[in-house]
């Protein structure tokens, strides 16, 4: 299963894209959703910061408190 990570800037709430961070990875297909918004922190510099954890079922959105920034979590094929 391929993971697609977005890292981005806010602006009111909402993406801003005036600065965006990309990557994709491979995971295996039995990774729970806990354990892909971890690998999705750490990549993104974000551990140890509580978050609000949002699963649209296709996508997860990571927003870390006081920090005007989000991470979109998709999956590929």
């Amino acid at each position: 299963m391929k993971i697609n990570f977005e890292h981005t800037d806010t602006f009111a709430g909402e993406s801003n894209y005036s600065w965006v961070r990309r990557e994709t990875i491979d995971a295996p297909d039995a990774l729970s959703d806990r354990a892909i918004v971890r690998r999705a922190k750490a990549w993104a510099g974000l551990s140890g910061i509580r978050s609000r954890v949002q699963n649209f079922g296709d996508m997860i959105a990571i927003r870390p408190a006081g920090i005007c920034q989000v991470v979109f979590v998709t999956f590929g094929e």
